[in-house]
């Protein structure tokens, strides 16, 4: 039991709060991603609350009421929708403005360029977008003086990365200002000279039970960007894998032994707290993705081959027996290395109407089960006898029962 006058540590507090060893006649409401709820024993819960964020119709109302110009807001709104794992993210009210945010000065421009289609893409055009503003707004004509500028935000971003990896390694969503001087942000002249410490941060003013300032990123998966940022950069740069711990390296790590250490303690989360830092870290591999960060990152070395061993790995362990979240996940993360070979199979099948008539690998089902869920057509009926005989393949196929009005 935790003393009420002694420090402690997050995870301890939470479960004194939880078994009621402290203020045991308050009632709790902690907020968490579905994963890690699902670890909270059953005896400790009262009541579930699923919060799921913006229906289809608010995320298109969000950008209407957003975006002034509605010529600009229906543009924006058909590119979204194109891009199913981009609309999906929506139901996050805080995606749909960084989208807003980097949609409408892209579309806004003669030579917009390639649109933003997964959510890495997203959120490097998002980082982009602030560091171009700063610049503007605090840069005169002098050539010279916005080169230094845009080095400057450069290296802010790698402090910010170095951050954000460290706190999301130790579990840590909130910082304080000893959190930022460790890594070499002033806050005070970070508010000042730099909006993109004001667009991606927040500051709880409403905290009264802890000295000093606490802060955090606008949203979770801003810090897993810059997590996977920061990862990458010190791979790009240094040669280094920072989630190889291991004493005895006798090789430079290559860029499909960084993949592969991800894709592993992504699995081994139980918690879940590394899927879109996964993904993010993935989704930077790609040139295209490089090259728009060419004033921080250099040339990677043998980058397209990695990818192709990246990809065949992933989908050795979506044939293995995982959870279907770890499964789900996985798919997206070959949506981030612009795979969609095991999807296409399968809305082969569904489209040719041959798919009842298989015995679909777990492989496939997991497929089935992706096409499925960022299916744009609501799921009236689903009838799990047609598609798995086997106990596992049925398994695979639970998730479309939460999202199914009637099942068989």
């Amino acid at each position: 039991m935790s003393v009420v006058t002694e420090p402690t540590s997050v995870d301890k507090l939470l479960v004194n709060l939880m078994k009621r060893n402290l203020l045991p006649s308050a009632l709790h409401w902690i907020t968490s991603r579905p994963a890690a709820a699902s670890w909270i024993p059953n005896d400790c819960i009262d009541q579930v609350t699923e919060v799921r964020g913006f229906k289809d119709p608010q995320k298109e109302e969000y950008f209407r009421k957003t975006i002034t110009d509605q010529n600009l807001a229906r543009r924006i709104i058909s590119h979204v929708k194109s891009s199913r794992s981009l609309y999906i993210m929506c139901h996050i009210p805080i995606f749909c403005w960084i989208s807003a945010s980097v949609l409408k000065t892209m579309l806004g421009k003669a030579d917009s360029g390639d649109l933003p289609t997964t959510l890495t893409h997203m959120y490097t055009c998002f980082i982009l977008t602030l560091t171009k503003f700063v610049s503007q707004k605090y840069s005169t004509d002098s050539g010279q003086e916005a080169q230094a500028l845009s080095e400057a935000n450069w290296k802010f971003i790698v402090k910010l990365g170095e951050l954000a990896f460290q706190q999301l390694e130790t579990g840590n969503l909130i910082f304080y200002e000893d959190d930022m001087r460790r890594f070499g942000i002033d806050i005070s002249a970070a508010s000042v000279k730099s909006g993109m410490f004001t667009e991606i941060f927040k500051e709880d003013v409403t905290s009264k039970v802890c000295e000093g300032r606490v802060f955090s990123f606008i949203h979770l998966s801003v810090q897993e960007y810059m997590a996977a940022l920061h990862v990458f950069y010190t791979f790009s740069t240094n040669n280094r894998n920072l989630l190889d711990q291991s004493p005895m390296k006798l090789f430079k790590p290559s860029l499909f032994d960084l993949h592969k250490k991800a894709v592993k303690q992504a699995l081994q989360s139980q918690t879940g707290h590394l899927d879109l830092f996964l993904r993010f870290l993935l989704g930077l591999s790609l040139e295209s993705n490089r090259s728009l960060l060419q004033g921080l990152l250099t040339q990677t070395r043998s980058s397209s081959q990695s990818t192709v061993k990246t990809v065949q790995y992933i989908k050795e362990k979506i044939r293995k027996s995982l959870s279907s979240e770890k499964s789900i996940n996985l798919f997206h993360c070959l949506n981030e290395l612009n795979d969609t070979s095991l999807v296409k199979e399968i809305q082969t099948y569904l489209s040719s109407g041959t798919i009842e008539d298989k015995e679909l690998k777990p492989a496939q089902l997991s497929a089935l089960v992706f096409v499925l869920l960022v299916s744009e057509e609501d799921l009236d009926e689903f009838d799990l006898s047609k598609y798995s005989r086997s106990d596992d393949g049925l398994l695979r196929l639970l998730p479309l029962l939460k999202v199914s009005k009637r099942t068989k």
